[in-house]
């Protein structure tokens, strides 16, 4: 009586049935001037046509992690309670951006916290996430094709009950942090919220270590087995068999598996640093060293000597002398005196021997005359 309207709140209202939502129809289309009606629903959809024409829909949205973080930061210092780096984005992660849900699991972890506050070793077990160590060692394996890692990380994560879906979520989640770093490794923290510079700077690293495409190739190869792994019987199977074709680009014959190939082409190249062209540039100064020595060492000219040394007794010198006065005998001088070996590569052995025999008698007409 003392309210001017009756409200009426009317919550998971997609579980109505038909029924009775015929039955609140009449009502909800003439309502008294003093009743509101109130539908709250997660799944609108399912609520029939007839009332949601006569309703308006006011959308309630998830609260965003950058002002759900600072609210928690703020609980956390009004209680007293320390909190260790990364913690908060693991909560927020575990609510959903819901605040009811992200407040819930921030008051277990209060709970179960000792006189140091809320430590991320405590959180992580208590949440059922994996340890950030383990991801950092299975992400570098990848990068550096080391297979016997990866699956001994595998047994680890079943050795110690952890569930092998939650890895592979929580794997997808961490080639999603590596493509934000590499695509702006800049403000990648304007993303990342509340996780640490340390955490930053090494992702840093792994997303150097994976190329863009086998990091792309890898991010869709763990989607699809978290689709897969659903009701899986054998959980761990599919867990192994996921990290066989992340560690074997190979196996996939398209333009993914091609690109993942060059990328790790491209980073053994950088990895192996300028050494990789030294040989190459050696190589033909290499060659060419034994080349050069062939023309001056020409057989042509050894051909064109030995026959005249038997008849260098018959040639004496005085004729030698008044040879330049004969037309023959100074075409025949640069032959004796070797100055034109370069010139008869390829003719010596014909030349030599037309000129050996030409040379004697033109010293005996020489002599003659």
């Amino acid at each position: 009586m003392r309210d001017r309207y009756k409200i009426f709140i009317i919550d998971e209202a997609h579980m109505v049935t038909s029924a009775g939502f015929n039955a609140l129809l009449k009502i909800v289309e003439e309502p008294p001037e003093h009743i509101k009606f109130i539908f709250a629903t997660t799944e609108p959809d399912k609520v029939i046509g007839t009332i949601r024409s006569r309703t308006h829909h006011y959308p309630f949205r998830l609260v965003p992690p950058e002002p759900l973080m600072a609210y928690l930061e703020l609980l956390c210092r009004q209680e007293n309670v320390p909190v260790a780096p990364g913690v908060l984005s693991l909560v927020i992660r575990a609510g959903g951006g819901s605040v009811r849900d992200s407040l819930s699991v921030l008051d277990q972890l209060m709970a179960g916290a000792g006189p140091n506050g809320l430590d991320y070793e405590l959180a992580v077990a208590l949440l059922g996430y994996t340890h950030a160590s383990l991801l950092d060692d299975v992400v570098e394996a990848v990068a550096a094709s080391d297979a016997a890692t990866v699956f001994r990380a595998v047994d680890r994560v079943i050795q110690t009950g952890h569930d092998p879906r939650r890895f592979v979520e929580d794997l997808l989640e961490r080639f999603r942090d590596l493509i934000i770093v590499q695509a702006m490794p800049e403000s990648a923290h304007a993303i990342l919220r509340g996780m640490p510079a340390d955490q930053i700077a090494r992702l840093h690293n792994q997303a150097h270590n994976l190329g863009a495409a086998e990091l792309s190739r890898a991010a869709d190869v763990t989607n699809t087995a978290l689709t897969e792994m659903t009701g899986a019987t054998s959980p761990r199977l599919h867990l192994e068999l996921l990290c066989a074709r992340i560690l074997l680009p190979s196996s996939e014959q398209n333009e993914r598996g091609m690109a993942a190939r060059i990328d790790r082409v491209e980073r053994r190249l950088n990895y192996a640093g300028n050494d990789v062209g030294t040989p190459a540039t050696a190589a033909p100064a290499a060659a060419a060293v034994p080349a050069a020595p062939v023309p001056a060492t020409a057989p042509a000219a050894t051909p064109a000597t030995a026959p005249q040394r038997p008849q260098e007794p018959a040639v004496q010198e005085p004729p030698a002398q008044s040879a330049p006065t004969h037309p023959a005998s100074a075409t025949s001088t640069p032959a004796q005196s070797g100055t034109g070996t370069s010139a008869v590569p390829a003719p010596a052995p014909g030349s030599a021997g037309n000129t050996a025999p030409t040379e004697p008698g033109c010293s005996r007409r020489a002599r003659h005359r």
